[in-house]
C-alpha cells in the first residue's frame, strides 16, 4: 500500500512540473514564434528544411535529399564562374517574360514540355483539353502568352526549331501578337531553355523514330533570313521517308543531321556561313559550333538533362520559382535502352558524334556544378534562418530570464609565452586580429546568458512544445 502512495505522488507531482512548464511556456512565448523555433530545429537536426520552403506532400522533409548523395564521387573538371553558377532569374508570369522551350528531338523533350503545360502550379494554370496538343498558357489576368513551346503555340518558327531559328523568329512572332499598345512597352525577357541528351542514345533513339517512318521534312533550317538549298542540305533518301533503314545505313549518310544534333541545334550557324560547308573546312567548321553551343548554353536560363530527371527537376524549380505537382519519374527503359549495340558500333556512334560527346560532357559538369551551387545556396539560407528564429526566441527569453542583455567578457589568464620563431608569433598575430570581430560578435549576443544555461532553456521549451 505504501509503495502504490509513493508511485500515486511521484505521478501527481510529474503532473504538476508539466502544467507549471506549459504556464512558464505560454507566459514566455504566447505566440506560434516558439513552435516554429521547435520545428526548425527538429527540421535541422533531421536534415530537412525549415517550414515554408519546398516541401513534399505534408511535410516529407526536403525531397531532393537523396540527389546530394549521388555527387559524392563527381569532380569537376571545368572552372565556371558564380554567374554561370548562379541561374535564378526573376520571371515575372504577371509581366511579360516568355519561357522559350527550343525542342531537340529525342532528348525526352516531349514529356518535359508537357510538364510545362499540365505539371506546373500556377495561379492560372494552362487550359489543356483531350484530343486537343497545344493548351492555352495565359497570364493571370491577361490574354497573352508566358510558354513558347510545342504543346502551347504549337511548331510557330518551324518544326523543332534550333537556336539560330527561335532566336530571330520568337521576338518578331511574339511581337505580331501584341496589341499597338504593347507594342510601345520597354521589350520584354525571353528565357531560353532546352533539354540534352547522352549523344549515343540520343542517335539509337533518333535512328528507331526515323526506322518507323519518322522524317521531319517540315524542318524549315532557316538561316540568315534563308532556307538552305538541295546541294547545301541533300537528303539521306529518295522515297517519302526512310522507315526500316538499318543502323548501318543510318550511320553512313554523310548528310545525316542526326550527327552532332545537339550541338548544331544549340549553335549560333550564322558564324559558319550556315549550311554552306564551302566556307571552312570540317573541323574548324565544328569547332566554332561547339564553342558557340557551349556559350549559348552558359547563358541559357535553364537547361535539364535526360539522365537526371529529379536534378533537372529541382534545377527548373529553383530558377524560375515555380513548382511541379507531381515528381519527375527517371524512366530508363525506352526503345533506344532495349537495343542491342556492340561496342564496336557504340564506339563508331561516338566517333559519329564526337562534337555532341564534348557538348555533353560540358553540359554534364555545368549541369552537376549548378545543382551544388543550388543545393549549398539554399543549406545557407536554411541556416540564417534558424539564426534569426533563435535570436528571436532569446530576445523574449532575455527579460523572463532576469538578463540586461550587455555583454559580459570574462577575463583569461594566459600561460606565460614561452620564446618561439618570429614567423610563428606573426602567424599567430594574424590569426588573432582576423578572429577578434568574429569573437566579439559572439560574445556580445551569448554571454547574455551562459552557453550551457542557453541551451538547456531552448531544450527545455522545445521539449515543452512537444508535450503541448
Amino acid at each position: 500500500m505504501d509503495e502504490k502512495s509513493y508511485y500515486s505522488r511521484l505521478l501527481i507531482a510529474l503532473l504538476m512540473v508539466l502544467c507549471f512548464g506549459v504556464i512558464v511556456l505560454q507566459y514566455v512565448c504566447p505566440t506560434s514564434d516558439c513552435q516554429l523555433l521547435h520545428l526548425v530545429s527538429l527540421s535541422s537536426r533531421l536534415g530537412s528544411r525549415a517550414p515554408g520552403d519546398r516541401m513534399n506532400g505534408a511535410g516529407a522533409g526536403d525531397p531532393y535529399s537523396s540527389e546530394d548523395g549521388a555527387l559524392v564521387r563527381f569532380v569537376p573538371r571545368f572552372n565556371f564562374t558564380t554567374k554561370d553558377l548562379n541561374r535564378a532569374v526573376d520571371f515575372n508570369i504577371k509581366g511579360d517574360d516568355v519561357i522559350v522551350f527550343l525542342h531537340i528531338q529525342k532528348t525526352g523533350g516531349t514529356t518535359f514540355g508537357r510538364h510545362l503545360v499540365r505539371n506546373i502550379q500556377l495561379e492560372r494554370p494552362c487550359e489543356c483539353h483531350a484530343g486537343q496538343k497545344k493548351c492555352t498558357c495565359y497570364r493571370p489576368g491577361k490574354r497573352d502568352t508566358w510558354l513558347f513551346s510545342r504543346f502551347s503555340t504549337g511548331w510557330s518558327c518551324g518544326l523543332h526549331a534550333d537556336w539560330t531559328e527561335l532566336t530571330n523568329c520568337v521576338p518578331s512572332f511574339m511581337g505580331n501578337r501584341e496589341s499597338q499598345e504593347r507594342r510601345r512597352t520597354p521589350s520584354r525577357n525571353y528565357y531560353y531553355i532546352t533539354i540534352l541528351r547522352d549523344p549515343v542514345w540520343r542517335y539509337l533513339s533518333e535512328w528507331r523514330h526515323v526506322q518507323r517512318g519518322a522524317t521531319w521534312k517540315a524542318s524549315k533550317h532557316m538561316c540568315d533570313s534563308r532556307l538552305p538549298t538541295v546541294s547545301e542540305l541533300p537528303s539521306c533518301y529518295t522515297g517519302d521517308d526512310w522507315s526500316g533503314c538499318s543502323l548501318e545505313e543510318f550511320m553512313v549518310c554523310p548528310y545525316n543531321l542526326a550527327n552532332n544534333r545537339q550541338t548544331r541545334m544549340l549553335a549560333d550557324l550564322s558564324l559558319v556561313g550556315c549550311y554552306n560547308l564551302s566556307i571552312m573546312n570540317e573541323s574548324q567548321r565544328w569547332a566554332v559550333l561547339l564553342e558557340s553551343a557551349k556559350r549559348n548554353l552558359r547563358n541559357m536560363a535553364f537547361f535539364g538533362l535526360t539522365e537526371y530527371q529529379r536534378k533537372t527537376q529541382y534545377l527548373f524549380e529553383h530558377t524560375f520559382r515555380l513548382s511541379f505537382i507531381t515528381p519527375f519519374t527517371q524512366l530508363n527503359g525506352t526503345r533506344a535502352a532495349s537495343v542491342e549495340v556492340e561496342p564496336e558500333t557504340q564506339r563508331r556512334i561516338r566517333k559519329l558524334n564526337q562534337w555532341d560527346v564534348e557538348l555533353y560532357e560540358y553540359a554534364r559538369d555545368l549541369f552537376l556544378q549548378r545543382f551544388q551551387y543550388a543545393r549549398q545556396t539554399e543549406r545557407r539560407e536554411a541556416r540564417q534562418r534558424r539564426l534569426r528564429e533563435r535570436r528571436k526566441l532569446r530576445a523574449k527569453v532575455k527579460p523572463w530570464w532576469g538578463v540586461t542583455g550587455k555583454a559580459v567578457f570574462k577575463p583569461t589568464t594566459e600561460p606565460p609565452m614561452t620564446e618561439q620563431p618570429p614567423s610563428f608569433l606573426e602567424e599567430k598575430q594574424a590569426d588573432a586580429g582576423q578572429t577578434l570581430e568574429s569573437e566579439t560578435e559572439g560574445q556580445v549576443e551569448d554571454n547574455w546568458l551562459e552557453e550551457d544555461d542557453s541551451e538547456t532553456i531552448l531544450d527545455y521549451l522545445e521539449n515543452v512544445e512537444q508535450w503541448r
